[in-house]
């Protein structure tokens, strides 16, 4: 016996990913914490995530609440008060929240109103994980811990030992319910509080059961509690409950919601938790948890990188989220949150695609094929239930960003080999989008009667953020085009939209090389400021969008005169001052002073729209600087700590760049069948993917001092190219990269080696 055992160790020693693998997962969890990029306020942004206690993609996440119920920064870092803990849906603090309430233990002091029951905390005694957060409450001498699971979570509260222990719900204002059943131990009721993209029958419904008699019970109504009454309907109610405790004992609360019904909610409760202790849906969420992040493994690094790396995939994971149910008979129904009405199928919300197109959905059709077909099927719901496809959605429309990147992420998905939805409807849906304005700027193509004579949106008829609008319409007409071939549509149509992805070329200025708005009758905005943030481009300058030709970056050198030039303007974005101007929004905005203070001359990362420009390099045959800066971003950018990003999160976009270039490559074109090659951080990193297959990332003397790739082989051959294929990465790789610490000025070089371009492949 004790022979076995040390020959297990010596082979754990030696091998352990041998012995993970044959035997169980590592825990990964140990790596996450919820906490980066939480150091964030209104004016400047690390991140402005919050510690989302969650299931990956679950309809409901919970959080701990720093802020004002109606405050999108509902939990700041820097805080010292904790005032509730709050069933949330927030995809960020611009978007906010909807159907939203809160509970919270207080002891001896009765308090109510979130100012009066606050309580001192900190973080040395926080544990801030994905499948639980504890936190001690220094007021009321109270640890309160969490787990949760979609739709459902437990509470314990061990509280001392009083005569006046007490439990205070907050359902929130803007119209409210509250009822307490003291013989069921149970609490029901909803909010409807919202910030908007919701019918006019919106409720969320929830139901709270303790597992301890109740002493006393009230219900209240803004600052006023009334002992005598059990419910309470009106503009902002709450209720209670007391409890006799002695010290150290603990009450167990569970805790459920539903869109559709209280009886929904209380099924919820019992399909998700039931009988089910704490420790058991603790150890459930972790399982759930490992069972992702273990989907991609990395070994060397340090152990900061590894926290970065697993923190961002947990942000990965978490958006867009569930919006359906299971009824009694088990199926499958959602509320919609276009109609009003409850319907059967999938629905997810909560995603603004101006974001995810570029990185997040290109990673679930490569790690999560079959989350993705389930997405899909929720956009053929959407678009049959609002008759528009969503462009930012919480939970319904909501008019805020430009686009019609549906387009891109439904194209990627099918050409990518997703199948099992609706493909015709939703082409149908993406056809209505590029002929049509919609309801709203955000949702359909604003300017789309100018975009489809002229070529462009001009920049004096009205509309905001024409030549960003002109230049993301253009590729995603490329990404139609592609489908439009793959679904095998008529020439006409794709030639159609071949051509039309070719738009951007007409807002091209020649005089400075960059792109610029353009007037109806075909003359430049005059005068012009590369440096003016907003006004024709969105969220930034036309230094950063001028990189926004995602599929024809050979089109974009052509029209700047060659690789040494659209070399030297790929320079210029690192070594430009951080200039800029602000008329347009009439102050600094948070994404301007991001961008001002990491020395990173013009390249903005904490937004979205430059992310890909550092894999550029790769179209013009100098692929060591993409090396170089991805690198720089990974090393200089990220980190484990509350202020560990350089802007905003973005529903799991700047996670995603930073787990597909901790990876060494990524998407800069979706609807395409290739990724960019970068730098790989790791020394190892092994990819599990649906398909039982494995991609296998060695980057054999990888340190921090080795950014480069002096030399690569694919599944044993060399490999010179500056990207890879989805398809073959599909079969299975191992690629073998010897790292330097000088780059390899002779690998890559060739035209042949550069990734697709319009202009080069059709």
């Amino acid at each position: 016996m004790k022979k076995i055992f040390l020959l297990g160790l010596l082979s754990y020693l030696l091998f352990p990913s041998l012995v993970l693998s044959q035997n169980q997962e590592e825990d990964l969890v140990q790596y996450v914490t919820t906490l980066m990029g939480t150091d964030s306020e209104f004016k400047f942004s690390n991140g402005n995530t919050y510690p989302a206690i969650a299931r990956p993609w679950g309809m409901n996440f919970w959080s701990p609440q720093t802020g004002e119920m109606g405050s999108g920064w509902m939990y700041s870092y820097d805080a010292y008060k904790i005032n509730g803990f709050k069933q949330t849906r927030q995809p960020s603090p611009w978007m906010n929240d909807y159907g939203q309430f809160a509970v919270m233990p207080v002891t001896d002091k009765l308090a109510i109103t979130q100012n009066d029951r606050a309580s001192w905390f900190s973080h040395k005694a926080e544990i801030a994980k994905p499948h639980y957060y504890s936190i001690y409450l220094a007021d009321y001498d109270v640890l309160t811990e969490v787990t949760p699971t979609d739709r459902a979570a437990m509470f314990r509260f061990t509280f001392p030992e009083s005569d006046s222990s007490y439990v205070v719900i907050d359902a929130a204002d803007e119209g409210s319910h509250i009822k307490v059943i003291p013989e069921e131990r149970k609490i029901i009721g909803y909010s409807r509080k919202n910030s908007g993209g919701v019918p006019e029958n919106f409720h969320n419904y929830f139901v709270i059961a303790f597992d301890k008699d109740f002493e006393e019970t009230a219900s209240w109504q803004d600052e006023t509690i009334d002992f005598e009454s059990l419910e309470k309907e009106a503009d902002h109610v709450g209720g209670l409950v007391r409890f006799k405790t002695e010290k150290g004992e603990q009450i167990h609360m569970k805790v459920a919601s539903s869109f559709i019904s209280v009886e929904q909610a209380e099924l919820n409760l019992e399909r998700e938790i039931g009988e089910k202790s704490f420790e058991a849906i603790r150890t459930e969420g972790k399982t759930v948890w490992n069972k992702e992040l273990n989907r991609i493994r990395v070994e060397g690094g340090t152990d900061a990188q590894k926290q970065t790396f697993y923190s961002s995939l947990y942000r990965t994971l978490l958006f867009p989220r569930k919006f359906y149910e299971f009824n009694k008979d088990g199926e499958m129904v959602h509320y919609s949150p276009y109609n009003g009405e409850v319907l059967p199928g999938y629905m997810f919300t909560d995603n603004g695609f101006w974001d995810t197109f570029r990185a997040v959905f290109p990673f679930f059709n490569l790690m999560y094929p079959s989350m993705n077909q389930k997405f899909m099927k929720g956009l053929v719901n959407t678009y049959k239930e609002s008759g528009w496809l969503p462009e930012w959605a919480s939970p319904g429309h909501r008019n805020v960003m430009i686009g019609s990147n549906s387009a891109s992420i439904i194209a990627d998905a099918y050409l990518k080999g997703i199948r099992g939805f609706d493909i015709e409807t939703l082409y149908e849906a993406i056809l209505k989008n590029s002929e049509n304005k919609g309801p709203l700027e955000s949702v359909g193509r604003a300017g789309v009667d100018y975009y489809n004579e002229l070529g462009y949106v001009p920049y004096d008829i009205g509309v905001n953020e024409n030549a960003a609008r002109t230049l993301e319409y253009a590729y995603d007409d490329f990404t139609i085009y592609k489908l439009a071939e793959a679904l095998d549509r008529p020439q006409k149509e794709i030639d159609l939209f071949a051509e039309r992805s070719q738009n951007y070329r007409n807002l091209f200025d020649p005089e400075t090389k960059l792109m610029r708005g353009k007037n109806e009758d075909g003359s430049f905005q005059s005068p012009f400021n590369p440096f003016k943030w907003g006004d024709a481009f969105t969220e930034g300058n036309s230094w950063h969008y001028t990189w926004s030709v995602f599929h024809d970056p050979q089109g974009l050198i052509d029209l700047m005169g060659g690789e040494d030039m659209f070399i030297a303007m790929l320079d210029s974005v690192f070594t430009l001052p951080p200039k800029f101007d602000e008329s347009y929004y009439g102050q600094v905005i948070h994404e301007i002073r991001e961008m001002q203070v990491v020395n990173m001359g013009q390249y903005a990362h904490g937004n979205q729209p430059i992310q890909h420009m550092i894999y550029l390099y790769n179209y013009a045959g100098q692929p060591w600087k993409a090396q170089h800066w991805v690198r720089e971003v990974l090393d200089k950018l990220y980190s484990p700590a509350p202020d560990g990003y350089s802007g905003d999160e973005d529903n799991g976009q700047t996670s995603a760049w930073y787990v597909f270039s901790s990876m060494g490559f990524y998407p800069v074109a979706p609807g395409t069948d290739q990724y960019a090659i970068g730098s790989p951080l790791f020394e190892k990193i092994t990819l599990e993917l649906e398909n039982g297959n494995e991609i296998t990332v060695n980057a054999h003397g990888n340190s921090s001092e080795t950014r480069y790739i002096q030399s690569m082989k694919m599944n044993g051959k060399t490999y010179t190219k500056n990207w890879f294929s989805f398809k073959e990465l599909m079969k299975g790789a191992v690629i073998d990269i010897e790292m330097a610490k000088q780059p390899n000025k002779q690998r890559g070089i060739q035209e042949s080696d550069y990734p697709y371009s319009f202009s080069r492949n059709h």
